[in-house]
């Protein structure tokens, strides 16, 4: 949902959140402002926010949902999200890893900056029309993989 909407819910006594967040924010009538409870069990009067951006970026998304016992570490579930809200984290430049994968630490980031040096010792900087200077990259128990191609199961996972 959009925020204006997870505002309102949150004004009135509901606690929110993005999908891959482990804590949630919640309106303080007392102090008449947004608490941002962190996944470490912090709490925050968004006015002290240091990372602007980010906040803003956040309160911007489409994707928040009501924060509860099966969704958010805090309250006692798991953060979970599907594919579509895993590129928003690559984007953002955050590694995003499946619950299913089987080696551990395994994770997928946006790489940039994307070079290769041919056999002549030519280094070549990619720059797609459509894709630029960057590419997905699996970190994997076997080194990292430039290109990664998400499988069907990938895309249509929610862990």
């Amino acid at each position: 949902m959009k925020f204006k909407r997870a505002f309102k819910l949150m004004y009135n006594g509901e606690k929110i959140k993005l999908p891959s967040w482990g804590g949630y924010w919640y309106w303080d009538d007392e102090k008449k402002t947004v608490i941002m409870h962190t996944k470490e069990g912090k709490e925050m009067d968004i006015r002290e926010t240091e990372r602007v951006i980010y906040t803003l970026s956040n309160i911007l998304d489409d994707g928040w949902v009501l924060a509860d016992e099966e969704n958010c570490p805090e309250l006692g579930g798991e953060a979970t999200f599907g594919f579509d809200e895993a590129i928003k984290y690559l984007k953002r430049g955050m590694k995003v890893k499946r619950k299913g994968w089987n080696g551990k630490d395994q994770y997928i980031e946006l790489a940039t900056n994307v070079s290769f040096k041919t056999p002549n010792d030519e280094v070549i900087n990619v720059d797609h029309i459509d894709m630029g200077n960057k590419a997905i990259a699996f970190h994997g128990t076997s080194g990292v993989q430039l290109g990664w191609l998400a499988s069907q199961s990938d895309m249509l996972s929610e862990d």
